[in-house]
């Protein structure tokens, strides 16, 4: 997927001048944080297990070599094979050696980031591969040709009217008078068109929400089924996978499975929570002939030791865009790469260039809401700031920016000066806003009052009023 996340600004006008996207979007708000909010209410321990999941993580990360070792010795001792995958580049060449090797036609695929991340449907399409998403929201999106513009949530930006439309215009075997103008029936027509794909496919590919390294077990968690259907009925399963998402053992893995749904959907459990160990064995009803994995660096050991080490603990629930003002108000394509909302502000620079994505740490209102629902604590607004200050330093941000910033810290580092100056301004504000009370237009503020008022001062700044404040407190 080619980046443009540096062309932010104008993906950002344009989302925000799509009435269609902003009527998409009115449906985070009942969809995702209301639910989110009944479910927390309905667990008391849940603080306590956001704690123990920080922990399980920040003990997993520490200790991340002789984690990922040990799963690889039970994946292989269960007729397994690992593929390690220093770029994305490694982990494409792999998949592709897989399929051409079992002669594959068809592919099938759960829901997968790291897959977007990569580019992998690209690369295999271009390897004449025909390749299926099965997740609903991702198949709606492939007729489209689209991106995903949520983690968990593929096509939150469209409406049902859209989606009739696509499968009116993708599925012109079926009767045109069908009736589509219910969601349940939009689902069924996709289950239809999707039932024989699945028996047709000779490769099933799914990412993994956890790496168990105590069994060597991958596990998806759905809502659809799609996933089973995915790893089960083809001849070959490849799990693609970055190199965070191990977890020591079973217990650990359902800790943090408690926090997963309901920060993601509300729900107490995911509708299917599916653990895949190795490749069928002869006792076995049904399953792959192969099972493979590829663990994906892809830059994830550089943030390990450093600043922005907290990210690798994100569990990919989406609970921080659910409640991000910004993503509400833009969406995910705005951001222009894999990760929208404020965790991808943080994980895309270190993925892809803070030259590449620096306007992303800035699309934020550092409101804190994100850290403040993230089931794994992550300080995400700290990290967002720890990307403005490289930005600044290697001057890639606005000159404008850069300019302003020097002139505060000359005033900033003066404090006499800066009362001195800040007092006359705010005197001078309030004395030309006194009439109107606000201001719809002021020099070196365009970017504000473009879209708002500038309220008038009244004349005091803040130190001002403390100092009258603590005066008066000694006084009495």
């Amino acid at each position: 997927m080619q980046s443009t996340s540096h062309a932010f600004k104008d993906n950002a006008r344009a989302a925000l001048a799509n009435q269609t996207l902003q009527k998409a979007m009115k449906h985070v708000k009942t969809g995702f944080i209301d639910k989110r909010a009944k479910a927390r209410s309905k667990l008391p321990e849940f603080d306590d297990l956001r704690d123990a999941s920080r922990d399980i993580k920040n003990h997993t990360l520490a200790n991340l070599d002789y984690y990922l070792e040990r799963y690889e010795e039970k994946v292989i001792a269960s007729g397994g094979q690992v593929h390690w995958a220093p770029t994305a580049e490694d982990a494409v060449k792999a998949v592709l050696e897989i399929c051409k090797r079992v002669d594959a036609r068809v592919v099938t695929k759960g829901k997968s980031m790291i897959s977007e991340e990569i580019a992998l449907n690209q690369a295999m399409e271009e390897a004449g591969l025909d390749v299926v998403e099965t997740d609903l929201g991702e198949y709606i999106i492939q007729l489209r040709k689209e991106p995903p513009s949520h983690i968990i949530a593929p096509a939150v930006h469209l409406t049902k009217e859209q989606v009739e439309a696509d499968f009116r215009h993708h599925h012109r075997e079926l009767p045109s008078e069908r009736s589509l103008s219910e969601p349940v029936q939009l689902v069924a027509e996709a289950r239809q068109m999707l039932r024989r794909r699945f028996l047709e496919a000779d490769v099933g590919i799914t990412g993994a929400n956890f790496l168990i390294a105590e069994t060597g077990t991958s596990i998806i968690v759905t809502n659809e089924g799609n996933g089973d259907l995915t790893q089960t009925l083809p001849r070959v399963h490849i799990v693609v996978a970055s190199l965070e998402k191990v977890v020591p053992n079973l217990e650990d893995v359902s800790t943090i499975l408690r926090v997963l749904a309901r920060s993601a959907t509300g729900q107490e459990f995911s509708s299917y929570t599916t653990f895949s160990t190795g490749p069928r064995r002869a006792e076995d009803l049904d399953g792959p002939e192969e099972y493979h994995v590829i663990l994906l660096d892809n830059g994830r050991s550089n943030m390990l030791g450093g600043e922005f080490q907290d990210m690798l603990r994100c569990i990919r629930c989406g609970a921080c865009m659910n409640h991000c003002p910004v993503y509400h108000a833009v969406g995910g394509h705005a951001y222009g790469w894999v990760y929208p909302g404020p965790m991808g502000a943080v994980l895309t620079p270190n993925l892809i260039g803070v030259d590449e994505a620096g306007h992303l740490p800035n699309a934020s209102t550092f409101c804190g809401r994100c850290e403040s629902v993230c089931p794994m604590r992550i300080p995400l607004p700290k990290m967002m700031r720890h990307w403005r200050e490289r930005e600044f330093e290697r001057h890639l941000s606005p000159p404008a920016v850069r300019y302003g910033l020097a002139l505060w810290a000359f005033f900033a580092k003066r404090p006499k000066l800066y009362h001195l100056f800040t007092g006359l301004q705010a005197r001078l504000l309030g004395h030309f806003g006194r009439a109107q009370g606000r201001f719809d237009a002021l020099p070196l503020a365009r970017g504000w009052t473009k879209h708002r008022d500038f309220p008038a001062p009244e004349g005091k700044t803040f130190q001002q009023l403390w100092a009258e404040k603590q005066k008066g407190a000694v006084r009495r």
